[in-house]
């Protein structure tokens, strides 16, 4: 049975998410580590992805770890270059499945805030039919709640819902409550998925 709406997760599927990866180059692999053991920075990101305000989040870290100030500071004032490069692939397919008519939604972990940072420099994140963002819904992949949430508000059953994203505890939440799943590596195994399902033809998948 060919799924009815297809899902797609942001961040390492439609961008690049690989905040160690821009600090490497920004301040030095070594300072980087130093960075990431004395601060814990993803979790100030999940309180930014749960609604917290965007730069006054940031900005308080770096205020209560002040020996690290103006490095925890660059998660904000150069998030644009954190949450780049674009995945161009995987964008193409998003909107080869809108452009045959298929429902192409989004659930992200996304702060609030930061996601209408990112709407007038990301086109893509504007070419969704639905949008679940974790900062507006108030609560974060894998939680359980956030899939009851889309399930409630699409009204699709879960059997027909398709989903990609690259964190095996978020696809391994999906599909405990029946969703589709794939675990995203690439936009061409992407692709081959789609493809398989019956969505696309190779040609359309661009491969």
């Amino acid at each position: 049975m060919t799924p009815e709406a297809v899902i797609f997760d942001v961040g390492n599927v439609l961008t690049r998410w690989q905040p160690e990866a821009f600090y490497d180059r920004v301040i030095g692999e070594a300072r980087r580590r130093a960075l990431f053991a004395a601060v814990d920075l993803h979790h100030m990101n999940d309180l930014v992805d749960m609604g917290g305000l965007f730069r006054e989040t940031i900005y308080d870290w770096a205020e209560r770890h002040p020996d690290w100030g103006p490095e925890i500071r660059l998660w904000y004032d150069r998030w644009i270059e954190l949450a780049s490069p674009r995945i161009e692939g995987s964008i193409r397919l998003q909107r080869a499945l809108r452009a045959k008519g298929v429902p192409v939604f989004a659930l992200t972990n996304f702060g609030r805030y930061s996601f209408e940072e990112a709407l007038p420099q990301m086109d893509f994140l504007q070419d969704f039919d639905r949008l679940y963002v974790s900062g507006r819904m108030g609560v974060i992949k894998p939680d359980p709640r956030i899939y009851e949430m889309v399930e409630a508000d699409c009204g699709l059953d879960p059997t027909r819902l398709l989903f990609t994203d690259d964190r095996a505890d978020n696809i391994t939440a999906a599909a405990r409550r029946g969703w589709r799943t794939h675990q995203f590596e690439s936009w061409e195994g992407w692709a081959r998925r789609l493809v398989a399902e019956g969505l696309l033809t190779e040609g359309e998948a661009g491969l």
